[in-house]
């Protein structure tokens, strides 16, 4: 049996599969388990055993442009794919994704699975699912291996992330040029979509001055670079700024692609980061992650998007995280490094 996965979101979005990657392998070890992917995210499975094979695509649009290389590309891909001739293919989105669906079924797999609201928007989806909005990421992809007739896992799966190790070694080289030991920092990110959603420069300020007094541990401090109101991707400038100026000794200041910023992350002695693909990320690093969430009644909330790892917490604030009392944070972020302490004992 051949088995087709196909993920085109984001890079914490497919790495919120590889729970599903490795249940439909240990359910069907017989099976052939391909991934499709593009090429934007794909390198997050890089190495995963779970996986047979990798196809990866390039995106037709990008920056808002279309890319007729890309577009040919796909074209000559998509017949290789459907001489493989799959017996499964599964568009792996816990939302319903239209346009996702209709690449999947154009692949002319025996069956197809897919989360949707109205099958009949869809000719040739054999095994529809309604879609469960109340159900996390991960548990309503682990479903979508429901239609192959195998049952939810006994217990959790948890995100999977092999670090390559030219992200490590350039974490040793940036942390040894500012003097900095593994586990000798935390790691605290910006990086929300919804800046409700992550702490103000004024929080940043206390709580890396706390980490320090309390903890002796510095402040390496993450953020997405560009302007809040850039329509493509919106940074965090605005709220760095005023970091960067106050100049604070034991603030590191990190501004770098994601692959660099991981091996920050694996090093760190946990992170803090808002809802976003690195707070993810570092849910599954050795330090573990402190999350924070805002305003769940308008934007999906933990309910659907909590980190899950071996030392994963989070915080969700009514309407800001600015609301949060420093208190608060410091006995969960205590807790995160207490629990790493007694592992290391």
């Amino acid at each position: 049996m051949k088995v087709l996965v196909l993920k085109r979101d984001k890079i914490g979005d497919l790495l919120l599969t590889t729970p599903l990657l490795e249940h439909l392998k240990a359910s069907r070890p017989g099976a052939q388990i391909h991934l499709l992917a593009n090429d934007y995210n794909a390198w997050v499975v890089a190495g995963n055993p779970h996986v047979d094979r990798l196809w990866v695509f390039r995106r037709v649009r990008h920056a808002g442009r279309v890319r007729l290389g890309a577009a040919l590309e796909w074209l000559a891909q998509r017949r290789a794919l459907r001489r493989e001739r799959y017996y499964w293919v599964i568009v792996a989105n816990g939302d319903e994704s239209p346009r996702a669906i209709r690449r999947g079924l154009g692949l002319r797999g025996a069956r197809t699975a897919a989360y949707c609201a109205d099958p009949s928007r869809y000719r040739g989806l054999t095994d529809p699912m309604p879609p469960q909005p109340s159900m996390h990421e991960i548990d309503r992809l682990l479903a979508m291996a429901a239609p192959l007739g195998i049952a939810p896992p006994p217990g959790p799966i948890l995100p999977r992330f092999e670090l390559p190790e030219k992200s490590a070694a350039h974490a040793r080289g940036w942390l040894a040029a500012r003097g900095l030991a593994p586990g000798g920092y935390v790691v605290l990110g910006l990086g929300a979509r919804r800046a409700k959603k992550q702490p103000t420069s004024a929080q940043v300020l206390a709580w890396s001055a706390h980490f320090k007094r309390a903890r002796g541990l510095d402040t390496v401090f993450m953020w997405t670079p560009g302007e809040a109101d850039d329509p493509l991707y919106p940074g965090d400038d605005d709220t760095a700024r005023p970091v960067l100026e106050a100049s604070a000794r034991q603030v590191h200041p990190f501004r770098g692609p994601i692959d660099e910023a991981l091996g920050l992350v694996w090093s760190a002695r946990a992170s803090l980061f808002p809802d976003s693909g690195l707070m993810h990320f570092a849910a599954a690093s050795p330090g573990g992650v402190l999350g924070f969430f805002a305003e769940s009644d308008v934007s999906p909330g933990p309910a659907q998007w909590a980190p899950r790892g071996p030392r994963a917490d989070y915080l969700e604030a009514r309407k800001s995280v600015a609301e949060l009392s420093d208190e608060v944070v410091y006995s969960r972020v205590e807790r995160l490094l207490s629990f790493a302490a007694r592992e290391s004992s």
